[in-house]
């Protein structure tokens, strides 16, 4: 039985060590083969990059029957339509690869994809090692990160609407991409209880549109008509894509969301100016006031006066003219009284009488700091008893519109500055826009850089639009608030030869608008056209 036992014990040392000289004989680390991609962690949409795959042989064995694939990020674009996964065999390779061998492959590409998407390309290496069967893999990958989409995409659209109101808005693209987008879609997610009623270019399916090509410094805008139903207060959400088809499957590039407000109409009042019960005034205003008073009561009244005080730094006093009323200059009141209003003489139950006035409100007023903003014009009504109106100012938006000249070889070109200035109140949706004439081109030259995405131009219609979004009260007047400016160059290309020697329109005017945040009301100002002979 001993040496039973003693036999197996030797069988089980001898099959071990004959093990462990198979595996020594055997063993092969893929460590030993080292596969590499390199390239840039972070790229523009639609940027040419370059991936270099490296691979070197670390070991002492050589390894044979090579094959190298490589894989493109999903939808990448590759110059000569090459497919998105390559592969190279032994006759790319070679039969083997020798200790301390290495090579590289480059591979040139364009991403597509959403800001702060991630791209990842891939590679492996197949191989036998000499004197084994098996087969190896190594496997690596990389990673890039689409940083920046140089595209514009943005509604235009009020922040507040009147339900059940006809309203017309747009979604404006464009691209200061080098490379041309095709096969674009624009997809549009209404928010509930909106009707579609048209839109032009026409839809498909009231929610999509095709741009069959988008190449450097074009654009566009989709215009749509419908009504908007809701309470008032409720906030409704507009969002829009833009993205591109690749292989039946839609990419997307950009998304806008744009939010906005349901608001009551406009409510009868008992003073009225220039013939609005709800008037908000704007500076340089000439006002009309018509203030109405009815006798509620069951008796008539008579002899009365009424005392209109008006507050507020931008009237102009100097300029009041009330035919009916009698004014002192320190006080600001005005006085009317019985003896010149027969209806302040005698006023039966259930009837009504108005006095008027009119006054001018200042271009302009000093603005002190940032405590002067959202101003409002008093009227301190007194009739038996004391009661106030207030008015609302809109702020004032200036746009200033310059153009230098620069002589270039193949045209005049100029370059065209944008300097804004907001006084009163903090706006939003601030945008610039300015028609181009048919001969006058955008070079794709814009700056400052930070300004470029919100910058669009519509081919067809030849608007460009700025799109600047909010404002700071007293941003470009207070010296602690700098206001975004913009500059961008065009190309003007010679005209018919009757225009010879006359000056010719090179830009025509620029309108800022925005949303007065404290009035509610959309604001405006107009730097005029610019011509050659200026």
């Amino acid at each position: 039985m001993k040496k039973i036992i003693l036999f197996f014990v030797i069988l089980a040392v001898g099959v071990g060590i004959a093990g462990f000289w198979y595996y020594q004989q055997n063993f092969y680390s893929k460590e030993s083969l080292k596969l590499e991609i390199l390239s840039q962690e972070n790229a523009d949409l639609l940027e040419e990059i370059e991936y270099i795959v490296k691979y070197k042989n670390n070991g002492n064995i050589r390894v044979e029957e090579p094959e190298l694939i490589f894989e493109y990020p999903e939808y990448s674009i590759v110059s000569d339509e090459k497919p998105l996964r390559q592969n190279f065999g032994v006759e790319d390779l070679g039969e083997a690869i020798y200790p301390g061998e290495e090579r590289t492959f480059k591979f040139k590409a364009r991403l597509l994809g959403k800001e702060g998407e991630a791209k990842i390309a891939k590679a492996w290496l197949n191989y036998r090692p000499k004197n084994l069967k098996a087969k190896y893999e190594s496997a690596t990958t990389f990673t890039t990160i689409i940083n920046k989409v140089p595209l514009t995409f943005e509604f235009d659209i009020p922040s507040k609407i009147e339900s059940e109101k006809e309203i017309k808005f747009r979604i404006n693209y464009f691209s200061i991409a080098e490379y041309p987008l095709s096969d674009l879609r624009v997809k549009i997610l209404y928010p509930d209880n909106f009707e579609f009623i048209q839109s032009e270019p026409k839809a498909m399916e009231k929610t999509e549109w095709d741009i069959n090509v988008l190449n450097k410094a074009g654009g566009g805008r989709i215009e749509i008509t419908g009504k908007l139903f809701g309470e008032i207060g409720e906030q409704k959400i507009f969002q829009a894509e833009l993205g591109t088809w690749r292989k039946g499957e839609f990419i997307l590039l950009k998304q806008a969301f744009q939010g906005v407000e349901i608001i009551k109409p406009s409510l009868f009042m008992s003073q009225q100016i220039n013939g609005n019960p709800e008037y908000v005034a704007n500076p340089g205003d000439q006002l009309h006031y018509e203030i109405f008073f009815k006798n509620v009561g069951e008796q008539a009244l008579t002899n009365l006066f009424l005392v209109s005080k008006l507050e507020g730094r931008p009237f102009d006093f100097t300029s009041i003219k009330a035919t009916n009323g009698s004014f002192e200059p320190g006080d600001n009141s005005i006085v009317f009284d019985w003896q010149k209003i027969p209806e302040l003489q005698f006023l039966d139950a259930q009837k009504e009488g108005k006095i008027e006035f009119w006054i001018k409100l200042k271009d302009e007023w000093e603005i002190r700091n940032l405590e002067d903003k959202n101003p409002v014009l008093k009227n301190k009504i007194y009739l038996s008893q004391w009661q106030e109106f207030t008015t609302k100012v809109n702020t004032k938006l200036a746009i200033e519109q310059k153009a230098y000249f620069e002589e270039e070889s193949a045209a005049d070109t100029y370059t065209v500055m944008w300097q804004v200035k907001n006084y009163y109140n903090p706006v939003e949706n601030v945008k610039v826009k300015a028609i181009l004439p048919l001969n006058v081109n955008l070079t794709g030259k814009i700056f400052p850089e930070e300004q470029i995405e919100k910058f669009a131009f519509d081919s067809e219609s030849r608007e460009i639009v700025w799109e600047i979004g909010n404002m700071e009260m007293g941003q470009g007047i207070l010296d602690t608030l700098i206001s975004p400016n913009i500059a961008f160059q065009i190309e003007l290309f010679p005209v018919d030869e009757l225009q010879e020697g006359e000056p010719i329109e090179i830009i025509r005017e620029a309108r800022i608008t925005g949303d007065d945040t404290w009035t509610e009301q959309i604001v405006f100002g107009i730097s005029p056209s610019i011509d050659t002979g200026e």
